[in-house]
């Protein structure tokens, strides 16, 4: 699925986890974020920027309010990665 299409699909409701993508331009290898999945609770757009809040599964210190575009969907438990 297209990159834009996947993250414009990102709706309340949806399990999602930073992108690898992401995850490797920030060097995050290792650690909690790479293993996070949350909750969409709410999608916020402000101008361009898309903003999804989510609900962090278990106890992790990640920030409650993500740009779309540097999340994946996670669906029946695996992360939707762009091809």
């Amino acid at each position: 699925m297209e990159w834009t299409k996947r993250t414009a699909a990102v709706q309340e409701g949806d399990t999602v986890a930073y992108s690898r993508q992401f995850l490797q331009s920030t060097g995050q290898y290792t650690g909690e974020a790479g293993q996070a999945r949350g909750k969409v609770t709410g999608v916020t757009t402000l101008g361009s920027i898309v903003l999804a809040e989510i609900a962090w599964d278990g106890d992790v210190d990640l920030p409650g309010k993500v740009n779309v575009k540097n999340l994946s969907l996670v669906k029946d438990g695996v992360v939707m990665e762009p091809d």
